[in-house]
């Protein structure tokens, strides 16, 4: 988990207190990553915008980007091609090598014969 330290007004800091206060919140930190979660999950654009800037600057892999973006790879690689992105090609960990193989696994080949073949659970 990474720590944020950074200032805001006054009153702000007021309400976010009253807050923890009345029971609303656990704490401080509670408060603040409940704002900032809500307010990715509000603003979609905001939340694709920040994974394209991550990925273009290579902090974040592209399995990461859409973890961020809330979208599937194959989505994130078209949002990153709508931003001018360059894809950077190759698997660049264990993560991203498992995932590509989930996703193949996935795919349907529609295949002539898997119609005549019976299920094991038959």
């Amino acid at each position: 988990m990474a720590r944020i330290t950074g200032s805001y007004p006054d009153d702000l800091d007021l309400l976010i207190e009253g807050a923890v206060e009345a029971g609303v919140f656990g704490g401080k930190s509670d408060a603040l990553r409940e704002f900032v979660r809500e307010y990715f999950e509000d603003h979609e654009n905001e939340r694709v915008a920040a994974a394209v800037a991550l990925y273009e600057r290579e902090r974040i892999t592209l399995g990461d980007a859409a973890r961020l973006a809330a979208v599937d790879r194959w989505t994130m690689r078209d949002i990153l091609r709508e931003h001018g992105v360059e894809l950077r090609l190759g698997l660049v960990d264990e993560d991203d090598a498992a995932y590509e193989g989930e996703a193949a696994r996935e795919l349907e080949f529609g295949d002539e014969n898997s119609d005549d073949e019976e299920s094991p659970s038959k």
